[in-house]
């Protein structure tokens, strides 16, 4: 059981040793024992210390995904059972359990895989070769203890298409994991019914994180003109037209994501209030400004306009202008709700960032709130990659 050891430099672990579960490639010594990528190991620091399990690919920059911290946990059916029940049971305190994130990854020590719930039915990302050998005996032991708590799963489906799949020697795949089902799945959240199409979709195929930031911004929409920036499947414009704004207009690039959201709209009675326009956003602002569009309510939810640290300039520059250009559409004492999703873009960046576009706008931020992603998606200390969403609320004041 877990016979390679994989032994650290002298100094290194750092980020491991401060509760975080990741180790880097450049961070190892040396690899004692026969092992397949993907395989568990055992993890020593350079004087022989134990410092846990995880499993290995020496293919990912990331090569060591720590499992567990203690020698009498290893990874066994046991230890994976735990960790499901563990996750399913903070779920049980926090979060509506009709549609919610059930398995995120790092943050429920299950690092490499994500489970949604919609509805009866689960859909699961799995990043990494190690968590993905293992996917099949999570996903029946997370079956069996919803069962066994009353809420048994119709269907899976399997979204595992992200890119960085490639990175760890894996293709990307999609498709059932057990019997067929309709994959056009009706849930409800806030009070707006969806449809969510789990094949389709953007990601697992709803974007359940936002949950109570959409709440938060409809608060403010009763009675009021809404614009909603990169509206995926309308939710946002639907929260704030199911709370009474006079009128909203949702815009995406995705003519597939403006389909459904115009479905989601007849599906709620909205159709009337609730209109979607197919267009790319960083074009379409600077025209509205043109025309002497003014909202009351301005929202920004752009997709993470980086991955990576490599390309975070590029990405300053896009989350710049989107404010600038949102801010200048925005009425005197009207409002805008804007985010970033990226890990990379970390809080000060991002609050810096603002800061200079509502300069560039010559508007002054009052801050309504500031918030971060749902807690069925938990911020794991330490865990930095946990913590990725960022959402403040303002009102936007003209300096006089």
């Amino acid at each position: 059981m877990h016979d390679t050891i994989v032994r650290l430099k002298k100094g290194a672990g750092r980020s491991l040793k401060g509760g975080g579960l990741w180790i880097y490639d450049n961070e190892i010594a040396s690899v004692s024992g026969t092992f397949e990528d993907g395989d568990i190991v055992s993890v020593e620091d350079f004087d022989g210390y134990f410092l846990g399990y995880g499993y290995y690919n020496p293919k990912s920059t990331i090569s060591i995904r720590m499992m567990s911290r203690k020698k009498e946990h290893p990874v066994t059916e046991q230890l994976l059972r735990r960790r499901v029940e563990d996750a399913w049971n903070y779920r049980k305190d926090t979060a509506d359990l009709s549609c919610t994130r059930v398995i995120f990854g790092e943050a429920d020590f299950l690092p490499g895989i994500v489970v949604d719930k919609f509805g009866d039915v689960l859909v699961v990302e799995s990043l990494t070769l190690g968590i993905d050998r293992l996917k099949h005996q999570i996903l029946d032991l997370l079956c069996d203890v919803m069962e066994r708590d009353g809420f048994p799963v119709r269907g899976i489906y399997e979204r595992s298409d992200a890119k960085v799949r490639l990175q760890e020697g894996m293709d990307r795949v999609c498709g059932f994991i057990g019997e067929p089902f309709d994959t056009k799945v009706p849930i409800e959240e806030n009070g707006v019914r969806y449809y969510v199409d789990v094949k389709e979709g953007q990601k697992t195929g709803f974007f359940l994180d936002q949950k109570y930031n959409r709440a938060a911004v409809a608060r403010l929409c009763p009675g009021k003109k809404v614009l909603d920036c990169f509206t995926h499947t309308g939710s946002f414009a639907l929260n704030a037209g199911r709370a009474g704004a006079a009128s909203v207009l949702g815009v995406d690039a995705s003519e597939l994501a403006i389909t459904q959201a115009r479905e989601n709209a007849a599906l709620n009675g909205l159709e009337q209030t609730v209109r979607f326009a197919c267009a790319d956003v960083f074009d379409l602002l600077p025209e509205l400004e043109r025309q002497g569009e003014k909202f009351d309510v301005v929202i920004l939810d752009p997709p993470a306009f980086t991955k990576s640290r490599s390309s975070i300039k590029n990405a300053v520059k896009g989350y710049r202008e989107i404010n600038y250009r949102g801010m200048r559409l925005v009425k005197n004492g009207g409002y805008l709700a804007t985010c970033s999703c990226s890990h990379f873009m970390d809080p000060d960046l991002f609050a810096k960032t603002i800061a200079q576009a509502a300069g560039a706008a010559h508007r002054r931020l009052r801050q309504v709130e500031f918030r971060t992603q749902a807690c069925d998606h938990p911020i794991l200390w330490a865990s930095d990659s946990s913590y990725y969403l960022k959402f403040y609320i303002f009102q936007v004041v003209e300096e006089i």
